[in-house]
């Protein structure tokens, strides 16, 4: 089967908020969001069990499952934007009607948790999904210019995306030269590395290996990246685009402990692609959005990431 791109957002479209893993701890930042939507011209649909708790969770899996199903179910919705990450989506994943999502293809977008929905969607339907923003982190009070920015011009021209960018024009760094593409699949190292094994682990092999992380010690990402290379994922894929890792070190002084930059050295500088460092993606203000699934270049030469095609339709 093969990629499967939604439809571009237009003005006027419906956009449908839901919040599959925890809910936002300050509610008031959903009404923030739905008003920045508004104020584009966009309107807005909000889940009916948005604004639920249990425990750690944004409502039961039922909830929030329900909630999932009815944006894909509804003609009007257009796209589904999720409120903040958290815990709870890889929940959802074996209940989920991926038949009904692949009979309604449409923009969803997300990071962090949001991931294991993204990658079990790929997994499942070769749809294309956007990691990026999220309502109760991005989208209310100070909204990034440069996130919104690209954000918006993914989601709503169906051009050829082009060369990508970090903010302030601040420079990637080259830990392994070369030049190659592929499709560009991964996010959250926490959330991929967990569910490998299952059949919600999207097929890796010949893709660009997008990854970032935040509050993970140094041995922890050495744990998951050893994970990885004993599956042999690092001789399957094509390139690596590593992302921001926030507050991955080790907060007892008194602790012996790696840097996260010897971590990272010693699994990437000996590989033979490409891989590609400093890129701002993950959990920072001005964030890079990166449609997964979407072909995309990257040339160790020039120091750049080029995104080969359009992410809709």
């Amino acid at each position: 089967m093969g990629i499967v791109k939604p439809e571009k957002l237009k003005t006027g479209d419906v956009i449908g908020v839901i919040s599959p893993a925890s809910s936002p701890d300050d509610l008031s930042t959903i009404d923030r969001g739905v008003s920045y939507l508004e104020k584009l011209g966009y309107r807005v649909e909000v889940g009916k069990n948005v604004g639920k708790q249990v425990g750690y969770l944004a409502g039961t899996d039922e909830e929030r499952l329900s909630d999932l199903h009815d944006m894909f179910r509804n003609k009007n919705v257009k796209a589904i934007f999720t409120l903040r990450g958290g815990y709870g989506s890889s929940r959802l994943l074996d209940k989920i009607d991926y038949k009904l999502i692949s009979n309604n293809p449409k923009i969803f977008v997300g990071h962090s948790d949001i991931n294991a929905l993204q990658f079990a969607i790929y997994a499942k339907c070769n749809l294309v999904t956007f990691s990026g923003p999220m309502i109760s982190v991005d989208f209310q009070d100070e909204v990034s210019q440069f996130t919104e920015e690209l954000f918006w011009r993914i989601l709503t021209s169906n051009k050829k995306i082009g060369k990508i960018k970090n903010p302030n024009a601040e420079k990637f760094f080259v830990l392994v030269k070369g030049k190659t593409q592929g499709r560009i699949l991964g996010g959250n190292l926490t959330i991929l590395t967990s569910l490998m094994g299952t059949e919600y682990f999207p097929q890796l092999k010949g893709s660009i290996l997008l990854l970032e992380d935040i509050n993970e010690a140094p041995y922890r990402i050495d744990r998951m990246l050893n994970q990885l290379r004993l599956a042999k994922v690092f001789n399957q894929i094509k390139g690596v685009i590593l992302g921001d890792f926030i507050n991955c070190f080790e907060n007892d002084p008194d602790k012996k402990s790696f840097t996260l930059n010897e971590v990272i050295l010693d699994y990437f500088k000996k590989l033979k692609i490409p891989v590609i460092y400093n890129v701002r993606y993950g959990h920072v203000k001005d964030k890079i959005t990166f449609p997964l699934g979407v072909k995309c270049l990257i040339n160790s030469s020039n120091s750049s990431i080029e995104l080969l095609e359009n992410a809709v339709k």
